[in-house]
């Protein structure tokens, strides 16, 4: 299908799912990436207290409150690529 055909198909609300390859879909900014904190065991117990009343992971509880955190002071925006790679020096 032309790009055009697609649009104009996306535009009316047509249900344009087929036309995707979703096996190829990807979330940007959403690539995952492991790291290793260690925390005092006063800080584990609480977040594993938070997590048990919340009924979520521990790791959950600190993605959210990190999340929020980054978002409430505007670092949760990506790096210009100059900036980032300032920063790393």
């Amino acid at each position: 299908m032309k790009a055009k055909k697609f649009e104009q198909q996306f535009d009316e609300g047509v249900d344009i799912s087929a036309s995707l390859d979703l096996s190829k879909a990807r979330r940007v900014l959403q690539e995952q990436k492991r790291v290793n904190v260690d925390f005092p065991t006063w800080m584990i117990d609480s977040l594993d207290r938070e997590a048990s009343k919340l009924g979520v992971t521990r790791q959950s509880v600190i993605k959210v409150w990190l999340a929020e955190r980054l978002e409430a002071t505007g670092s949760n925006l990506p790096l210009q690529r100059g900036r980032a790679d300032a920063a790393r020096r």
